[in-house]
């Protein structure tokens, strides 16, 4: 199997690559496009060039799937660009990456291309434990091994994304109809009253739902005054508002356990 690495935000250093790869000998051949290394302040790499790797491996034959290297920010300003040049080739791929590469995620899944899953990157090879959480990627690239699912996966059409990316597709052309799917939902480093915000925004405007999970939302900046609510609370209150069910917790976040979910997995851990 040949996995492409694109970096459509932020870069990664080549220790990460020589990590990664090691992990990944004899597994599959991963392909690191020069791109993942090139910085142009707080981008890897100017808007045309993250674009051109992207669209470059996903519609490249001999790429079986496309692994974003790293999140961070920048996927927003080159995704009409990538769902623009994709071809057929981009169709049979996988795609896979969290964070700032759920933007990306969200249109290739808006647009019927690919198979697209929220899961660990690259990147995560530096968080504590972060070894597994490769691994766990690799699991499920090259082996579709169900143990690296999280475990609500074939209960429903599921999809995942970090709260505030989510959001911020809503008003695009690349926020996916997410009617009768279990969405899954985590962040991190934001301050609760922008989660709230940002869950107002979202509530009102993703209509159908299934249900909710609750993934992890770590790292809350402290806030004065304090906003009064644990995030479960948050969620469960804006849940009771619309009338959404609340499916209790899912086993994703911005960590080393982080969790597969393939949107729209097609039957019961199969």
């Amino acid at each position: 199997m040949r996995i492409g690495i694109v970096a459509p935000s932020c870069r990664i250093d080549e220790d990460v690559a020589n990590r990664v790869s090691a992990l990944a000998e004899g597994r599959a051949e991963l392909v690191w496009h020069p791109q993942c290394f090139l910085s142009d302040g707080h981008f890897a790499g100017p808007d045309d060039a993250r674009a051109a790797a992207f669209l470059e491996f996903a519609n490249d034959p001999a790429i079986d799937a496309v692994w974003f290297a790293r999140g961070g920010y920048g996927a927003c300003r080159i995704v009409d660009a990538v769902i623009d040049g994709l071809g057929p080739a981009a169709r049979g791929k996988t795609y896979l990456g969290y964070s700032d590469g759920g933007t990306l995620l969200g249109a290739l899944y808006a647009a019927g291309i690919g198979q697209v899953a929220h899961g660990p990157m690259p990147a995560d090879i530096r968080r504590d434990g972060g070894a597994a959480a490769v691994a766990r990627a690799l699991d499920w690239l090259v082996d579709r091994d169900p143990s690296a699912l999280e475990p609500s996966v074939g209960e429903g059409p599921a999809a995942a994304f970090n709260i505030v990316i989510l959001a911020h597709l809503i008003g695009s052309r690349h926020l996916p109809d997410l009617t009768g799917h279990v969405l899954m939902i985590e962040e991190v480093d934001e301050y609760l009253y922008r989660t709230d915000r940002d869950l107002a925004q979202i509530m009102g405007a993703v209509k159908g739902l299934a249900g909710i999970r609750l993934g992890r939302i770590s790292r809350v900046p402290e806030n004065d005054p304090d906003f009064g609510a644990e995030p479960e609370a948050v969620v469960r209150g804006w849940c009771a508002r619309v009338g959404v069910p609340f499916l209790g917790l899912a086993d994703i976040g911005h960590d080393a356990d982080n969790k597969v979910v393939p949107f729209r997995y097609p039957s019961p851990r199969t």
